[in-house]
């Protein structure tokens, strides 16, 4: 077919995972990422749920050392 990547996307890694869901907390991702990858449902899940978690921990753990 002219003009057109007929390639399946291929299934993400768990750092890809991670990596788009830590971009998406700052709503950007780029496009070509999009196309490249497929990703589950569950993978989008425990991201955000490790993600949300290691962020509560920084802030919990930088508001103890500042208030000392």
């Amino acid at each position: 077919m002219a003009g057109g990547d007929d390639r399946t996307p291929r299934d993400a890694t768990p750092l890809e995972a991670a990596k788009t869901v830590f971009w998406a907390f700052f709503g950007v991702r780029r496009g070509a990422d999009h196309a490249s990858i497929r990703l589950r449902p569950w993978q989008i899940v425990v991201a955000g749920v490790l993600g949300a978690a290691l962020f509560v921990f920084v802030i919990v753990t930088v508001v103890r050392l500042v208030t000392r």
